[in-house]
């Protein structure tokens, strides 16, 4: 699936309705990480990300946190891309290596299996071509959420 100014405008209008402040993805969120992802033709969604040094964890790195909220929010504007709103369920993050500061990395992310009201999902972050982190994901529609924390109050 080839990414078109359809696919972008649908994307941006989910975006812009679900995620209108958010940390990860806003484009005017004025402390946030401003993340942007395409399509390509295989349908992974990918960006670029500068890694600001506002972003330090320990010296020189790239907070874990912000790690973790790049991965989940990667996955999440992937759905977007595929025209899906749904919310993380479950998260698993694996830091491999640190990711340096002040060089960019690159953000990808992926559906695995499409079974509404579930999407597993995997994600990593490339920085000088290796794998620094990576991340798989559940994530299930917005209505099943509620549904099952209503049933399970009952």
């Amino acid at each position: 699936m080839a990414t078109t100014d359809m696919t972008t405008t649908a994307t941006t209008d989910l975006r812009t309705h679900h995620h209108p402040d958010c940390f990860v993805c806003s484009p005017t969120c004025a402390h946030g990480l401003r993340l942007c992802l395409t399509l390509d033709e295989s349908g992974v969604a990918a960006g670029e990300f500068a890694c600001d040094s506002q972003y330090e964890g320990y010296s020189g790195v790239l907070h874990g946190g912000i790690i973790s909220a790049l991965l989940d929010g990667a996955m999440t504007n992937c759905l977007f891309l595929h025209g899906q709103v749904a919310v993380t369920a479950e998260l698993a993050v694996r830091f491999r290596h640190p990711i340096l500061l002040e060089r960019p990395a690159h953000v990808k992310a992926w559906i695995t299996v499409a079974e509404p009201p579930v999407f597993r999902l995997k994600a990593r972050i490339e920085q000088d071509g290796i794998v620094k982190a990576a991340a798989q994901a559940a994530f299930m529609l917005p209505g099943s959420c509620l549904q099952r924390i209503q049933e399970a109050q009952r």
